[in-house]
């Protein structure tokens, strides 16, 4: 095809961008909680019909059990290269909204304030999807047609840890066969550059349950009955000690050690200590500062176990001397690259029956290994080329995300590079209350990969010229 002006692609774009916003809104409105298996049938209708209106061919694949994935389809036009492909990956299921009391407005009532929207689901990962859609018909209208052939899947477990989605890669294995992969999401930091990974880090969620009797009892029964939210808490403070290192055996085996390359992108990366403390509010320094280790080396490479919450006996206003039947806890273990979720599940086992714990029920709910793509691909080179071109500043790539995804799957499976980039900000705030993107950065994104797309082919052939990329 022609080269595409950046320009051209920019002009277009403001002509777009707010019909575009508008349709983003109606898909935020739905509540697609996967948790809580809301919304999902509506959802999957609209993804499909959102993909075909903007040309493609649509799919919901649901013969392997969970929510269904959708598949999308754009050809390469007549003149474009029908031998590449490019694979975007989103999901349609969000986080549950609550506290809903610390939302400024309604979370699937998406509204705009200064230049910002704000809804449950719109940098994760709503907004990214229909920035991709929106970013095809930009391409096909200033170019005329596609340059390659683009797909999607589109899940909706993601939320809940894709625990069905390894068998739709595994029988759809072609249908999803791709050159390379645009992952889910990503951001800019304190200083408007936009942060891309190439990896992500893998999980081991679980639930630990301490059950002491069959009913609550009077708390005065104390004095000889044994309780079991004590009982879970003894047994999690085995598992830490004061400086946060995990005291699990086996828990660091396997570790891969980090090329010199990954540790030269990490000492790049931004990190403003305080700003982080800031924009959370943090009452304590933070945990790399008394172990002297970089947060940003800590955040990429090191693996984390994280109580999620605990839960056990009355926790409502007032008193209630309750001497609680049970207690449980939700256990959340960051993996880097060699780590096994399987293994770390049966050292979290192996240790509590070391120390004498026993009784303590170990839940696996959800694992997922951890996934790095070769820094040096062509392809991670130009998304970082075109990033930018576009924005006009220097992007950030780190190894890997400190956050977890199923690329391990697609990377494994399909075996294609995989690089991560989307609309979000530095106060995106998924997962909390007020989430957001600014309507700036979802118009750059929408241009980012149109243009990231216009030369796409020839990057992976080594054959981009300087003239392809025309600013």
């Amino acid at each position: 095809m022609s080269n595409v002006q950046l320009k051209e692609l920019r002009a277009y774009t403001k002509e777009v961008v707010d019909r575009s916003i508008e349709t983003l809104k109606d898909y935020l409105r739905l509540p697609t909680i996967s948790a809580q298996n809301k919304a999902i049938p509506e959802t999957v209708e609209m993804v499909c019909q959102l993909i075909e209106e903007a040309g493609g061919e649509a799919r919901a694949l649901d013969d392997l059990g969970g929510n269904p994935v959708v598949y999308g389809f754009f050809p390469a036009g007549s003149n474009g290269d029908s031998t590449k492909t490019l694979l975007f990956y989103n999901h349609y299921d969000v986080q549950p909204p609550e506290p809903l009391n610390e939302w400024e407005s309604e979370p699937f009532e998406p509204t705009i304030k200064d230049g910002i929207l704000f809804a449950r689901g719109v940098s994760d990962n709503k907004g990214d999807f229909i920035a991709r859609l929106t970013a095809i018909k930009v391409l096909k209208e200033v170019a005329g047609e596609l340059p390659c052939n683009i797909k999607f899947m589109v899940e909706g477990e993601e939320e809940i840890g894709s625990p069905n989605l390894a068998p739709y890669i595994s029988k759809y294995k072609d249908l999803f066969q791709a050159d390379a992969c645009i992952w889910e999401f990503g951001t800019k930091d304190e200083q408007e550059r936009v942060n891309m990974v190439a990896g992500i880090k893998g999980m081991a969620y679980m639930e630990l349950t301490s059950v002491g009797a069959d009913i609550d009892m009077h708390s005065s029964v104390g004095a000889y009955v044994d309780n079991a939210a004590w009982r879970l808490v003894q047994a999690l403070a085995t598992m830490k000690d004061k400086q946060n290192n995990i005291l699990v055996e086996g828990f660091y085996d396997g570790i891969e050690k980090p090329k010199e390359s990954e540790i030269e992108a990490v000492s790049r990366l931004p990190f403003n200590e305080e700003a982080v403390s800031k924009l959370y509010g943090l009452k304590r320094p933070l945990i790399t500062t008394e172990k002297g280790i970089d947060p940003r080396e800590a955040m990429v490479f090191q693996p984390t176990m994280t109580i999620c919450g605990i839960e056990s006996g009355y926790t409502g206003e007032g008193a209630k001397t309750v001497l609680p039947k049970s207690a449980k806890v939700k256990l959340d273990c960051r993996l880097v690259p060699g780590q096994d979720p399987n293994l770390i599940f049966e050292a979290v086992q192996k240790h509590l029956l070391k120390h004498g714990f026993e009784d303590i029920q170990v839940t696996m709910l959800n694992g997922q290994k951890a996934y790095r793509s070769d820094f040096n691909h062509p392809f991670i080179c130009h998304v970082l080329q075109t990033a930018k071109e576009v924005y006009e500043k220097e992007a950030v790539l780190a190894p890997n995300s400190a956050g977890t995804g199923p690329m391990y799957e697609f990377g494994n499976q399909l075996n294609l590079p995989i690089v991560s980039t989307g609309v979000g900000w530095v106060k995106s705030k998924a997962h909390a209350p007020n989430e957001s993107i600014r309507l700036k950065d979802f118009e750059e994104g929408v241009v980012h990969m149109a243009y990231m797309l216009s030369s796409f082919s020839q990057a992976l052939k080594g054959k981009v010229e300087e003239d392809n990329i025309t600013t």
